[in-house]
């Protein structure tokens, strides 16, 4: 595989590891900067407020973009993208991809109780809503353009996007996501590590609502009247578990169930949001037929279920494995002995861009451990690592990766 027109002058992988060590101090100070503004995917003025200090950031550390655009997101947060012209004559064009939203709600900031500095590794620690997953990831790619920029080496057409509605499905965002990754030669996902690990397969999601609907009654007065939508729900949701194949990949997790009116009131209507994890489309196609299958006792209740299958899985095709020869070829030349992969349960953007048969990896973000956990953390030792590795990527990708 050839990554730079004609014959290619030998990268400047020391340099940009050195330089990755001299400012390693500023990567952390931006990674702070972002944690320390909530951004709870269902807060839509918090949302807002840190796209603007993450747009800041950028343009603070790279100069203003040659093009952008705030995509609206409606009833979700918007999505960014920020264009750098390559420089030195270089082609190629590489999306790099990341959202700045938290599963935290706002406020969880102020009752934050962090892990000890020092974990079981021996190693500092540093703890924070999001800065794992994946506000890490965010600065980190920010830096790699600069340190590409400052190396004096060609570099590509880098395309930031910045979505603030991953964590709940990207539902507003996948269209500026998969445009951006046509148009780029390579997407490269600042989702945090496998502990190290670049995540080369993800699970697909399905987010599944149900909804029961029953018959009201006065639980005191005439209770055979009603017929119970939560006790028909729970019927289903135990039924639903049972779906579940864990030795073939697939999970099943009801994570959210509401109903009813009140508590003398034989609840006429029930809903629960459940997630569906699956390796692949047989398994995805067992999951609706079984679904569909399940009955509930009493028959005056009614069970509708919405079918959404939000990602589709994500393994390592043709397409994206030179991308995975060429992170490892830079992690050889800035010392590695090795870059690890890994095969994750998560989904993430990078399932959309896969599934278009697309150039992609995931997992070039954050070292640390505790995604969606209180006490998420990463180990900023390794900041500097990651955020030359992306940059090394950068200067390989002048022209398009071959397989």
């Amino acid at each position: 595989m050839t990554a730079t027109h004609g014959a290619p002058s030998p990268l400047p992988d020391a340099a940009l590891t050195a330089r990755a060590q001299e400012v390693a101090a500023d990567i952390v100070a931006d990674i702070l900067h972002l944690v320390r503004h909530e951004t709870s995917s269902y807060d839509l003025p918090a949302l807002a407020a840190g796209l603007d200090r993450l747009r800041e950031t950028a343009v603070a550390r790279l100069g203003p973009p040659d093009h952008e655009h705030r995509h609206p997101g409606g009833t979700y947060g918007d999505t960014l993208t920020l264009t750098y012209a390559g420089t030195g004559g270089a082609g190629g064009h590489v999306a790099l991809v990341g959202h700045y939203d938290t599963v935290w709600p706002t406020g969880t900031l102020a009752r934050w109780e962090p892990p000890e500095p020092n974990g079981q590794e021996g190693r500092t620690r540093l703890s924070g809503p999001g800065i794992f997953d994946m506000k890490t990831g965010l600065a980190q790619g920010i830096w790699a353009l600069r340190l590409a920029r400052e190396s004096g080496a060609p570099v590509p057409t880098v395309t930031f996007v910045f979505n603030g509605d991953e964590e709940i499905g990207s539902l507003a965002s996948r269209p500026v996501i998969e445009e951006t990754a046509r148009k780029a030669d390579a997407t490269l996902v600042l989702e945090p590590t496998a502990h190290g690990a670049v995540k080369t397969a993800r699970k697909g999601t399905g987010i599944f609502r149900v909804t029961a609907t029953g018959v009201e009654s006065h639980a005191g007065l005439a209770p055979q009247d009603g017929a119970s939508a939560i006790l028909a729900l729970s019927e289903f949701v135990i039924a639903a578990a049972a779906v579940a194949a864990p030795e073939r990949g697939t999970t099943v997790n009801t994570g959210v169930v509401s109903g009813g009116s009140a508590v003398n009131v034989v609840a006429g209507s029930a809903t629960a949001g459940i997630d569906i994890r699956v390796a692949g489309a047989a398994e995805q196609a067992r999951v609706d037929a079984e679904f569909d299958a399940i009955e509930v006792t009493d028959p005056r209740v009614r069970i509708e279920v919405d079918h959404d299958w939000n990602r589709p899985p994500m393994t390592l095709g043709a397409a994206s494995a030179p991308l995975l020869d060429l992170a490892r070829e830079a992690a050889r030349a800035q010392g590695r002995e090795e870059l690890p992969t890994a095969a994750v349960g998560g989904a993430s953007d990078a399932n959309f861009v896969a599934a278009l048969g697309l150039p992609v990896l995931c997992g070039m973000g954050a070292v640390g451990d505790g995604a969606h956990a209180r006490g998420e953390y990463i180990l900023p030792d390794t900041v500097p690592a990651q955020t030359a590795l992306v940059a090394g990527m950068l200067l390989r990708l002048t022209r398009p990766p071959r397989s």
